[in-house]
């Protein structure tokens, strides 16, 4: 079964974007996973196709409308497999860990809801059983390049797609470790050397000496992950 994004936007021009070059551009024109984009404004009712509205209780900005997302996700979901999980990206959401990375990479695929304005109304959240779910601590001007994110980090884990299986064993946050460093010719660069352990040949030592350099990383850069890794 062919791994299926469909992504529900405001800004359909938006897509492929980044996703149609290098591996995710290449894996898709092998149909190893595709790409559906769903133009929120089309279920608009009125005229001027609107799909927002001011918020309840007063405030800045605009809300997206239950009614009008609703309408979308429904129709989307005709043409998803009914185990596809529908996600809304949201900065409150749950984080996105290669964990989940992983394991959506192993379904059929997912639905994305792209918010703009202040949001989207909650109601529709809760009866459409949409998951919030966040890249970082950060806002953007919409969810649209976070579904890029998320699309990207599940189309490179598919078979066959990234071409090295040893390479994604190894890689950041597949061990609960970040990643130890990588170097390549020449030898010697600005004064800088490649670590001689690397250039010895000694297989058991390479290993501790990345499995050392993935730990003190870790320990420097994350330590909220390193404290999980001691539990």
């Amino acid at each position: 079964m062919t791994w299926r994004a469909t992504v529900l936007t405001i800004f359909p021009e938006m897509f492929p974007g980044p996703l149609g070059s290098s591996l995710a551009g290449k894996a898709i024109a092998d149909e190893t996973w595709a790409l559906t984009v769903t133009d929120i404004r089309d279920f608009a009712t009125d005229k001027h196709r609107s799909v927002d509205d001011t918020p309840a209780g007063g405030g800045a900005g605009m809300v997206m409308r239950a009614d009008v997302a609703a309408a979308a996700i429904d129709a989307a979901r005709a043409g998803m497999p009914a185990e596809a999980p529908a996600f809304y990206l949201s900065p409150r959401g749950t984080p996105l860990t290669q964990g989940r990375a992983r394991e959506l990479a192993q379904g059929p695929g997912a639905m994305l809801l792209c918010g703009r304005f202040e949001g989207v109304d909650q109601r529709v959240l809760d009866a459409r059983q949409v998951e919030e779910i966040s890249i970082g601590d950060y806002v953007l001007s919409g969810g649209e390049l976070a579904a890029m994110v998320l699309i990207d980090a599940c189309v490179r884990l598919l078979p066959g797609v990234a071409g090295n299986e040893v390479s994604l064993a190894e890689e950041s946050f597949a061990s609960g470790l970040l990643e130890y460093p990588h170097y390549t010719r020449p030898r010697e660069w600005e004064g800088r050397a490649i670590p001689e352990v690397l250039l010895s040949g000694d297989h058991a030592r390479i290993a501790k000496w990345r499995r050392d350099e993935a730990e003190k990383i870790t320990k420097e850069r994350r330590p909220d992950l390193w404290e999980k890794l001691k539990k």
